[in-house]
């Protein structure tokens, strides 16, 4: 997974070639965190000029970073929030790469930059991950001015292109996986439930339907899943328990009647 270096025109070219590896690597990560954590590891590897890296999310309207390499990543994500200013921001707002070359002096973000700087970043560089539900950006931090190169910048592009990507994938293989666990469970419950049902309509010579009442009246009174009614029924052939009859309610003779 080396990267040419040189300077020349085919240094893209051979950067272009080797990321291939890195969009292989990706796609078959496995799970959402394991894609993202993935990233994380190769901006630190392959971009020279990083020494920390962070993922930012904004999910209905609120932004987190719930993957970083270093704690400094959280404390520099929460001044940005805390003054609604940065390129990391930016990068999410716009959905275009920021670069802060030294924060020392970019007056475009007066506020955050200071701060940043007196934690000892210098440089930061923002990358959303396009197409992403919910949007997110790759953020790299150094804590030298200018520490990202055009070659630096060029990696981070590619790498939040194919992370963006990745992570999509991931995320409907995910869906899949819940939507396939959701439909095996309602089918296993519906299994047992049945049983359940045949064995009380055998042993109390009732309806189906009447078998059901059963079962949903001793989960209700009982305050568990009906599954784990059906589930105790099935294992130990103990009838459910239903609820108390009510007591009957007295009315006092009427006038006339015998007391």
């Amino acid at each position: 997974m080396a990267i040419a270096t040189t300077d020349d025109d085919g240094s893209l070219r051979a950067l272009t070639v080797n990321f291939a590896g890195i969009g292989r690597a990706l796609s078959s990560a496995g799970t959402v965190d394991d894609t993202l954590a993935l990233v994380l590891s190769l901006a630190e590897t392959v971009i020279e000029g990083c020494d920390y890296a962070g993922i930012f999310v904004r999910d209905a309207g609120t932004v987190t970073t719930p993957l970083y390499t270093q704690r400094i990543v959280i404390e520099i994500d929460a001044l940005q929030n805390r003054y609604g200013e940065g390129p990391c921001l930016d990068a999410l707002d716009q959905n275009e790469t920021f670069y802060a070359e030294d924060l020392d002096d970019d007056a475009r973000w007066p506020y955050f930059g200071p701060p940043a700087t007196k934690a000892g970043i210098r440089s930061v560089l923002a990358l959303p991950l396009i197409a992403t539900d919910p949007s997110a950006a790759l953020n790299l931090y150094a804590t030298l001015p200018r520490a990202f190169g055009a070659i630096d910048r060029a990696r981070g592009l590619l790498l939040a292109s194919f992370a963006g990507v990745a992570l999509n994938a991931a995320r409907i293989h995910q869906d899949d996986e819940r939507l396939a666990a959701n439909l095996h469970d309602a089918l296993a419950s519906r299994e047992i439930i049945g049983q359940a049902q045949g064995i009380l309509m055998e042993r109390e010579r009732i309806t189906a339907e009447q078998a059901f009442d059963v079962l949903r009246t001793a989960s209700q009174h009982l305050n568990v899943k009906l599954r784990e009614v059906a589930q105790t029924l099935i294992d130990t052939g103990e009838d459910p328990e239903s609820p108390p009859p009510s007591p009957a309610t007295w009315r006092p003779p009427t006038s006339g009647s015998p007391a």
